[in-house]
């Protein structure tokens, strides 16, 4: 299992990478390919239709817990009857999907007449229809590949993975230059999701023999995994509505040009947000030892600011490159077209600065099984971002939409979650912020300076000069940070990476 867990977080760097790529290479090239309103088409029905992955209920990580759990605890005959249970129920969910699915698709015409031509509107049906019949299957097809991750089954689930990542462009660019449409890339990535879930079935018979028992549950049991689950479902839900409605309501009041606009901005934060996971994702199993060691707030501030300050260097450094050469990325990267997404991502990931640099706070409340709070006013605030959004969007379009996300992101994590943080934790949030603006000193000399030598020094939209001005300004923030901004323990992490690439060299 060691072989497992090792090779897996290799691979899952590899398919974090080969997403990476393929997001960088092969979106450009589509989206010419496909056209800007086909494109707005393609993420708007993929957006509406998303909507019915909420229906998982956060079952997909129960699942995980207790099947793990069993294998120590318990016999082949109770495994065999919670793969039952939750095949059972999924595939209830599966049902209710295609319920749900057929009222949304009944209701496609009332949702988008104003906004979608007579063409666009027949695609848009045969594309909500093939997704609505991926999801329904998807649901019980996937208790699989949960119970593999539960065997700790990593390599053969990252390489299905990487394989479906890289196939996908693949098979769907030479179908693009046939002239192909929106309705082909989701007949292939309906065909693709197929082919993994079966591999996983498979895998699941063939290699770890899974049976499923009908068995007897008592409620006590089941209301443990109901609870269990709900504050997942509500994880789920809450970012649903922040990075996925935005598009859903402009497709109602604006149409598919400002929903490819606002697809292009989400793909930006999406990478935004997994870069600055990368430190706070491993925390959790330490900061749960030290609560159990009774940890006082003092030593729990400490660790807040030392992780805060890691996070503010990976942070500050992509929102400040996107700030200086953003627009020129956009233009080179997905075209003219799709330039007023730079002022959306700008914002957003402005407003999600203060959450990430906090992200250690999450793992304190769920040490201290606090995460409840958390998760409930998240969700009441996503809510009213919803309910926000749909007039700005209707006057501002798609940075409407990013203004309401904005003030809700700000309002939850930053007044209201850094107030809980100060009365129920007791962490010291001034010292903290005191701590993260010391550290401003470096961003502000790069602004300055990377205005004065745009405004001085004309250069065109080129990836020649692209790349010159990012290596600069990656070189001159990093020697600023170094020099002005780190402490003792981050040069010591600086040189302990130094070392290890030199050894490689």
């Amino acid at each position: 299992m060691l072989s497992q867990r090792k090779t897996g977080a290799i691979l899952s760097y590899v398919n974090i990478i080969a997403s990476l790529l393929v997001g960088l290479v092969y979106t450009p090239i589509m989206l010419r390919l496909l056209g800007q309103s086909e494109y707005g088409l393609y993420s708007l029905i993929g957006s509406v239709v998303g909507y019915l992955s909420i229906l998982d209920l956060g079952l997909s990580n129960t699942i995980v817990r207790y099947i793990a759990r069993n294998r120590v605890t318990n016999s082949d005959t109770s495994e065999a009857e919670l793969n039952w249970l939750f095949l059972f129920i999924y595939s209830i969910i599966g049902v209710i999907t295609a319920v749900v699915g057929s009222i949304l698709y009944a209701n496609i015409e009332t949702l988008f007449s104003n906004t979608l031509s007579s063409g666009e509107m027949e695609r848009a049906k045969l594309m909500m229809l093939l997704l609505i019949f991926n999801f329904t299957f998807t649901f019980p097809l996937s208790v699989f590949g949960s119970i593999m991750q539960a065997y700790e089954r990593f390599i053969w689930l990252r390489i299905v993975n990487i394989l479906r990542v890289l196939l996908n462009p693949l098979i769907v660019l030479p179908l693009l230059m046939a002239g192909y449409g929106s309705v082909m890339m989701v007949i292939i990535s309906t065909v693709l999701n197929f082919a993994c879930l079966l591999t996983n079935v498979y895998y699941c018979f063939h290699y770890l023999h899974v049976k499923f028992k009908r068995g007897n549950y008592q409620y006590s049991f089941l209301k443990e995994i109901m609870i269990y689950s709900f504050f997942i479902f509500l994880n789920i839900i809450m970012d649903k509505i922040y990075w996925g409605t935005g598009q859903f309501i402009l497709g109602i009041v604006s149409g598919t040009l400002e929903v490819a606009i606002y697809a292009v901005a989400m793909q930006f934060m999406l990478m935004y947000m997994n870069f600055s996971t990368a430190i706070s994702g491993v925390l959790l199993p330490k900061v749960t030892m030290m609560i159990a060691n009774r940890t006082n707030s003092e030593e729990l501030t400490n660790l807040m600011i030392k992780i805060g300050r890691l996070q503010y260097i990976i942070i500050s450094y992509i929102l400040l490159l996107f700030l200086l050469i953003g627009k020129e990325f956009l233009y080179l990267w997905a075209g003219e077209n799709y330039l007023s997404a730079y002022p959306i991502v700008l914002l957003l990931m402005g407003a999600l600065f203060i959450a990430l640099v906090q992200n250690a706070g999450i793992a304190i409340l769920q040490a201290m099984n606090l995460n409840k709070y958390r998760m409930s006013v998240y969700s009441i605030i996503a809510f009213i971002n919803v309910i926000v959004s749909i007039p700005l969007a209707r006057m501002y379009g798609g940075i409407g939409c990013a203004i309401a996300t904005a003030l809700a992101l700000v309002l939850s994590t930053g007044v209201i979650m850094n107030r809980y943080y100060q009365k129920k934790i007791h962490i010291n949030v001034k010292r903290f912020w005191k701590n993260i603006g010391s550290m401003s000193t470096s961003a502000i000399v790069l602004i300055v300076g990377g205005y004065l030598v745009q405004y001085f020094i004309p250069f065109t939209y080129s990836w020649s000069h692209f790349f010159i001005k990012f290596l600069v300004y990656s070189i001159v923030y990093f020697l600023l940070l170094f020099t002005l901004n780190m402490n003792s323990y981050e040069k010591g992490i600086f040189y302990t990476i130094f070392n290890k690439v030199k050894r490689g060299m």
